[in-house]
């Protein structure tokens, strides 16, 4: 099991505080071994992890240092890879832990570099939802964080938070295993919520746009990143099937749409920071993740479709506040 004895205590002094009774039963279900079939396995890597010591961390360095090669043996070293690769696939990163690069398939620095000036997270509580393995709450807590708690379903990318945690232990950042809305609603106590990736699988944009409004405090500030289309209207796609070879992508606006949105949530102050195409160099195959990627997902002729023929992925990043 998965310890959270110090994000109770963290939160046992902010309006959250009440948290831990609400969603401890909620945790222990989630990490119950009978409820996934391969979490007796994942424990087990987790018990068997090298008891090392880094002495370095820089949770400012694009390839997320834990450590360095001078403080593994080679023995200690070929048995820590192995262990990080039974839990491929690693999607959120890199991170060079103990000197070796855990090379994932999204350079997640890429992302967080475009929006990381724009946004003042010393001594901020944040949330950070479909939050993966973790990567940008460390991140976040480089850029002065004073908590990070961030809530991901997938229980794969909650074990490899557990495999760095077991080296960063002190540090507050939490992934918790489960969907955004199972949290209590309307905390109404974060000072800055993310929400990456995550809106296009909503079936309703408005709803969770308004439940991330619920959950942060009178002028709080949201960073929101999804797909979007071409256009200056209100237009919106709405895949029939699949998009890019995914199957839950329910909506994609234009960021004039988009933004619409977040104004009919409540927000005030919306600005977008930037809009990027997402190339072959930022989302890719590699050692650590050997299934298709976004290369798989264009149209072999044209890459500027989707398989499915669909415009490629572009994706913005918008900053809001809650008034």
């Amino acid at each position: 099991m998965i310890a959270y004895e110090r994000l109770w205590q963290a939160l046992a002094t902010t309006p959250l505080a009440n948290w831990h009774a609400l969603l401890q039963q909620r945790l222990a279900e989630a990490l119950d071994p009978a409820s996934h079939g391969d979490l007796p396995q994942w424990y087990q890597i987790l018990a068997a992890l090298p008891p090392l010591t880094p002495t370095s961390i820089d949770l400012n360095s694009d390839c997320l240092q834990i450590g360095s090669a001078s403080d593994i043996d080679a023995a200690s070293r070929d048995r820590l890879t192995t262990l990080l690769q039974q839990l491929h696939p690693w999607r959120k990163g890199p991170f060079c832990l103990f000197g070796i690069h855990l090379d994932t398939e999204w350079r997640s620095d890429w992302k967080w570099n475009r929006i990381r000036e724009h946004i003042d997270l010393r001594g901020k509580t944040v949330l950070d939802v479909g939050c993966g393995n973790g990567y940008y709450g460390w991140r976040m807590l480089g850029a002065g964080a004073q908590l990070v708690l961030g809530v991901d379903p997938t229980l794969r990318y909650v074990m490899q938070y557990a495999m760095m945690r077991h080296y960063l232990d002190s540090m507050d950042n939490y992934v918790l295993p489960l969907r955004f809305e199972e949290l209590p609603e309307h905390g109404a106590a974060f000072d800055v919520a993310f929400s990456m990736g995550v809106i296009y699988h909503r079936r309703d944009p408005l709803e969770h746009l308004r439940r991330l409004h619920g959950q942060l405090r009178s002028g709080g500030q949201l960073l929101l990143e999804g797909l979007v289309i071409a256009g200056e209207d209100d237009a919106v796609l709405h895949p029939a099937g699949r998009y890019a070879k995914m199957k839950n992508v329910h909506a994609i606006p234009t960021v004039t749409l988009l933004q619409r949105w977040l104004q009919d949530a409540g927000y005030e102050e919306i600005r977008t920071l930037d809009v990027s195409v997402t190339t072959r160099q930022e989302q890719r195959r590699t050692g650590w993740m050997r299934f298709e990627s976004l290369a798989d997902f264009l149209d072999q002729n044209d890459p500027g479709l989707t398989v499915e023929g669909y415009p490629a992925p572009v994706r913005a990043s918008i900053h809001a506040r809650k008034g």
